[in-house]
C-alpha cells in the first residue's frame, strides 16, 4: 500500500462546510465500487490552529489511477487548494509498523 500526507492551513471559507466537502468526498470514495475497500482516508486537524493532516493510502497504482479520474478527485482537490489558499503539500511517506 503506498500512503501520502496533505497538509495546509486552512485559510478560506467556514469549517463547517469544508468539513462537510470533507465528509462528501470519504462518502464518494465508500460509495464507488471499484474504489471501495482499496482506498483509505482520513482527515485530521491540529486542535489549537487551522493545520489540517489527511492521511490517504491507496491498494495500488491502479486504484491510485481510479481514483484520480474520478469528477469527485478533481472537484476536492480543487476545493482543498482553495480552502488552503493555494498552499498544499503532498508528501509520499512510508509505513514503517501499526497496531492491527
Amino acid at each position: 500500500m503506498k500512503h501520502f500526507m496533505i497538509k495546509y492551513e486552512f485559510k478560506t471559507g467556514t469549517r463547517e462546510a469544508w468539513h462537510a466537502e470533507i465528509a462528501r468526498f470519504i462518502k464518494a470514495i465508500d460509495d464507488d465500487p471499484e474504489l471501495k475497500g482499496r482506498i483509505s482516508y482520513r482527515c485530521l486537524k491540529n486542535r489549537d490552529d487551522g493545520h489540517y493532516f489527511h492521511l490517504a493510502g491507496v491498494a495500488d497504482d491502479a486504484a491510485q489511477k481510479t481514483l484520480q479520474s474520478r469528477d469527485f478527485f478533481k472537484h476536492y482537490t480543487e476545493m482543498t487548494r482553495k480552502v488552503a489558499g493555494g498552499e498544499v503539500t503532498v508528501t509520499p511517506i512510508e509505513m514503517i509498523d501499526a497496531t492491527g
